[in-house]
């Protein structure tokens, strides 16, 4: 394999959404080389130092605002479907790979979406309200605290791969967080608990509705 296509490939896994360390694992070299790949690919469009050709940049600096824009505002369109807009709007065509470096210029990243309940305002209301009030106990204090939870594995398919374009650092910002308090499908319902110093046995409910006597 020749050092162009090599390191194509390892650029090509980091667009993907592929992290640094899982790519330097993939390829058996040192993280620091795949990790200035990465910054010189971001920085200058190239991973190549010394055999750029020194064309121009593909795109204006308008249309390249105008890509990260797109991404702003409607976070789950995927690099494909902004060159295609991008290309529609400009007359100007633009590939999905060109749209990508310009999002990473732009600090954006295809992340997966974070999962979680609904929570109301008043939901949130109560949580922020309950942790302020235990904020200043001691341990023995929680050492008589059993905390309790349940979680359901789903034996249907479900891949995940729901990405958005997202700054760093702001994984858990409202808006790039979905909503899922119901499961198709079978699945396992198991409950557990733990405390300071001791944890209880991994219970497995089987078929049926768990109610609060079962509970």
């Amino acid at each position: 394999m020749g050092l162009l296509t090599f390191i194509g490939r390892i650029i090509g896994k980091l667009e993907e959404g592929r992290s640094v360390t899982s790519v330097t694992a993939e390829f058996g070299i040192a993280h620091s080389i795949v990790s200035r790949l990465w910054r010189q690919f971001q920085t200058t469009g190239t991973a190549i130092r010394g055999f750029s050709s020194g064309r121009a940049r593909g795109t204006p600096p308008a249309d390249d605002r105008y890509i990260v824009l797109q991404a702003k505002r409607n976070r789950r369109q995927t690099a494909e479907e902004i060159a295609r807009h991008t290309t529609e709007a400009t007359g100007r065509p633009i590939s999905r790979f060109t749209v990508a470096r310009r999002l990473h210029g732009g600090g954006l990243f295809a992340r997966r979406l974070v999962r979680c309940v609904p929570l109301t305002p008043s939901h949130r209301r109560r949580r922020s309200l309950w942790c302020r009030e235990h904020r200043n106990w001691r341990d023995n204090e929680w050492g008589r605290v059993l905390f309790t939870d349940e979680s359901r594995f789903s034996m249907s398919s479900d891949s995940h791969r729901i990405l958005i374009c997202r700054e760093r650092g702001s994984r858990n910002h409202p808006s790039n967080i979905i909503e899922r308090d119901r499961y198709g499908g079978r699945g396992v319902l198991v409950c557990g608990g733990i405390m300071l110093g001791s944890r209880t046995d991994l219970h497995i409910f089987d078929a049926g509705s768990v109610n609060g006597t079962r509970y």
